[in-house]
């Protein structure tokens, strides 16, 4: 018996059924709304991550000719908390997503709910209705990307500090 035979691919539903399925165990069309939410948080954090990049880039190249030592770390910082304060922004939005959708009894059960699934942390013991089994994936797919997004653009702002201090080095050793 090969490997193969032993996954029964012949037993898989098609594309089409496993979507239809998925989509009726939901139950509810609010699952739907909660995607076209989530795609407009990625959006919104990537635009506010951009904007944040941008203005520590034009500050870098302002402070660049200028003798103002640590000057650019500090905007590094403050763009980190900026960036952590977007972060802690969506999980307050998706605690409020949740609320309205009375996903669980009591706002806190809520707030922790929203922020381990953001975080993709899943520490809690959640018990959900059928028709919200999927907002978990949703939330932690939408905490994924934003963490990326974030990543690569603090990864952006600390390559220009450390080409910048290399530089440094360099033309005071000449």
């Amino acid at each position: 018996m090969t490997f193969l035979d032993h996954l029964h691919i012949t037993d898989l539903p098609s594309f089409n059924t496993l979507i239809s399925q998925v989509n009726s165990d939901m139950g509810s069309g609010q699952i739907w709304l909660v995607l076209v939410l989530a795609c407009l948080m990625l959006t919104l954090h990537g635009v506010a991550v951009l904007i944040i990049a941008g203005a520590f880039h034009w500050i870098d190249r302002k402070l660049q000719n200028r003798r103002v030592y640590g000057a650019n770390f500090l905007s590094y910082f403050i763009a980190i908390l900026l960036i952590i304060g977007s972060h802690f922004l969506e999980i307050i939005a998706w605690t409020y997503i949740c609320m309205a959708l009375k996903v669980f009894p009591t706002n806190p059960q809520t707030f922790y709910f929203a922020g381990e699934m953001y975080t993709t942390v899943g520490f809690g013991d959640y018990k959900l209705s059928e028709q919200w089994r999927i907002l978990p994936i949703i939330i932690s797919f939408s905490g994924i990307f934003a963490v990326s997004m974030s990543g690569a653009a603090l990864y952006s702002m600390m390559g220009a500090l450390l080409g910048r201090s290399s530089q440094n080095q360099k033309s005071s050793q000449n």
